[in-house]
């Protein structure tokens, strides 16, 4: 993530999550990833405004909501024989994928709640950079909005995946990151040690 490039279009949005199209079929940004997408702040004179998400679910379907697709590979020796036979596909499908806004940024300064306005429909959505994410992840707050939303996945396998990839960024302080972030965690989730112990597992590993 060295140089920004956009990804998808906003096509749906709230105060508390957004949907996107990928611009390219299974395209979508990793489970985890910070991405951001601008939005307006009425009533002032800032012109850098962003919104900041973490993904938390991709999908690949038919473009026409009322006709799936159907098997098309039976003689084919791989998948990628079935899309040059069948080079409609790449029209016929779509890729999204879903993010839970994290917080947003008004000038310099990083806001880690909810922003006062949802994304805007059409909005590009550009991965962040190294440098973005360092600087986003310099408070943990944003961790207590992952908890408490409700998702269609479980919320620790969307929080361990976040720390994960923001933890990449940090290469030398990689460990270092994580443990603070797992100290953070323990006293989010000092009253359910089941969900601590399941995210905590999932970093474990990673901290090596």
């Amino acid at each position: 993530m060295t140089e920004q490039h956009k990804v998808g279009e906003v096509i749906e949005a709230c105060s508390t999550d957004f949907t996107a199209q990928c611009y390219e079929l299974y395209r979508s940004p990793a489970l985890g990833s910070l991405v951001k997408t601008r939005f307006e702040l009425q009533g002032t004179d800032v012109q850098d405004a962003w919104l900041y998400g973490i993904v938390y679910q991709a999908q690949t379907a038919s473009g026409d909501p009322g006709r799936r697709p159907i098997a098309r590979g039976k003689e084919a020796q791989d998948e990628e024989e079935i899309y040059r036979d069948n080079p409609q596909l790449m029209k016929l499908l779509k890729s999204d994928f879903s993010v839970v806004v994290v917080g947003f940024k008004e000038g310099e300064r990083i806001y880690q709640y909810l922003p006062p306005r949802p994304a805007r429909i059409h909005g590009l959505v550009i991965p962040c950079t190294d440098e973005e994410v360092k600087q986003f992840s310099r408070s943990f707050d944003f961790i207590n909005l992952l908890l408490k939303s409700r998702l269609e996945i479980p919320v620790e396998e969307l929080v361990g995946a976040a720390l994960r990839s923001m933890a990449q960024v940090y290469e030398a302080e990689k460990h270092a990151f994580l443990v603070s972030a797992g100290k953070e965690l323990a006293g989010l989730l000092s009253a359910d040690y089941a969900q601590l112990k399941a995210i905590l597992k999932g970093l474990k590993n990673d901290a090596k």
